[in-house]
């Protein structure tokens, strides 16, 4: 359960915003759309693969 504690006069807007974010980084709609399907290990292997490359490659071009 998350608990956000709102201050008195604190505006609505700002007390769902930070709902929210807490929300978020839970990860629970992440983990419910990984549920939905199925991916095999060698196909999750491979996608880490290359997000691991294309990262190496973004920091390999901003270093010159």
């Amino acid at each position: 359960m998350i608990i956000i504690p709102v201050k008195e006069g604190e505006n609505i807007d700002r007390a769902l915003k930070k709902y929210k974010r807490k929300y978020e980084k839970t990860g629970v709609v992440k983990e419910l759309r990984e549920r939905q399907k199925f991916t095999k290990p060698s196909v999750k292997r491979r996608e880490e693969r290359l997000k691991a490359i294309y990262i190496q490659r973004i920091k390999q071009s901003s270093e010159f």
